[in-house]
């Protein structure tokens, strides 16, 4: 059994497919571009994406803008089945995002649920996923070896940063199918899903 859990937010403890939907129509529309490239960049940085998708506008600026709207757009952000239960389990734990701390914050009170001790955010690294960097410093924060870390992702973006950080990978197929996270050492529903057999019970 893993040491420690490191855990993403969107679509693995929080839904918030549909704030998110809404921000990036909404800033799409005043860019007057197509928002299902951005809506599909999940699992990576805003600022990447838009850097990528739209390398003629400012990055950083325009990311700034998304983020301001999506920490103000919560009403419908709700926890994913197994998300309180495993942040009650008493393991070492960290959540792991592509969204800023505030944005990760606002998400998880509107979901109803706590935030553990290490919250690992793009504006503490350099590179987001799927750079290894963001599961590193976790593991680092936590003090264990990165052999002995479980990633949980719903991404694919994820399920490649958590492989190149040497770490196991637990795939969620909440936001994409599983053939679309090939490289992932498991494949579940949810977290529901996969502490029900492995006995992992919050305390």
């Amino acid at each position: 059994m893993s040491d420690a859990f490191l855990v993403d937010l969107d679509g693995v403890l929080v839904d918030s497919a549909a704030a998110a939907t809404r921000t990036w129509t909404w800033w799409a529309s005043l860019r007057g571009l197509d928002p299902w490239p951005f809506i599909h960049a999940h699992g990576r940085p805003s600022r990447e994406a838009i850097g990528e998708l739209a390398p003629e506008l400012d990055a950083e600026l325009e990311a700034a803008l998304v983020e301001e709207r999506e920490i103000h757009d919560t009403a419908d952000v709700t926890a994913m089945p197994g998300a309180a239960a495993i942040l009650e389990t008493g393991r070492p734990l960290a959540i792991v995002t592509s969204g800023s701390r505030g944005l990760a914050e606002a998400r998880l009170r509107a979901a109803g649920l706590c935030r553990p001790d290490v919250l690992v955010s793009i504006d503490q690294v350099s590179r987001g996923k799927p750079d290894p960097e963001p599961y590193l410093l976790a593991a680092r924060r936590l003090g264990v070896s990165p052999v002995g870390c479980t990633v949980f992702e719903d991404a694919p973006a994820g399920v490649r940063a958590g492989k190149a950080a040497g770490m196991r990978v637990v795939a969620l197929t909440t936001s994409v199918t599983a053939k679309e996270l090939d490289g992932a050492d498991q494949i579940v529903a949810d977290l529901a899903e996969y502490m029900r057999p492995n006995g992992i019970v919050a305390r």
